[in-house]
């Protein structure tokens, strides 16, 4: 029974890097991770959104994550893959510098975001999870695309 309860308080999360900065979201969210392929720009696209690839006959946008959250543009290297997530009903690849590793996490552990003064940074960051001796961000996937992203794919 005491295994039951600490297993419904744990979360499964994948950590990835953006620059020197760790993140994490939750893994039942991921569909795939695939290495770096070049995007196709749409014209007159929002500046964090890097263009389309083709996924197995589908039109999949592509995020820069970095941009997105206001970090700098993401320069891709070999080691730059994309996470493939469901976010809503909506299937979107995320540009990251590299994955580091798939996590169970506490949710005891997940301290609130702080407030620095700007609704932006609890928007887009849902927790702060200190873990052995670093933080990572728990990003909020529902707030990465604007409502009107299919329209622009």
């Amino acid at each position: 029974m005491d295994a039951t309860i600490s297993h419904t308080e744990l979360l499964e999360l994948i950590s990835f890097r953006i620059g020197e900065q760790d993140f994490c979201l939750d893994i039942m969210a991921v569909r795939e991770v695939r290495g770096w392929t070049v995007a196709t720009p749409l014209p007159h696209s929002p500046p964090y959104v890097r263009g389309v690839i083709n996924l197995r006959g589908a039109v999949l946008p592509i995020i820069d994550l970095k941009a997105r959250l206001g970090l700098g543009e993401t320069v891709p290297t070999q080691r730059s893959v994309i996470i493939v997530v469901h976010i809503g009903d909506r299937l979107v690849g995320l540009l990251v510098d590299e994955v580091s590793e798939v996590l169970e996490v506490d949710k005891a552990t997940i301290q609130a975001t702080p407030s620095v003064g700007c609704d932006t940074v609890e928007q887009f960051v849902r927790g702060i999870i200190p873990l052995e001796g670093r933080m990572l961000s728990w990003i909020e996937l529902d707030e990465i695309l604007p409502v009107r992203i299919d329209e622009a794919a």
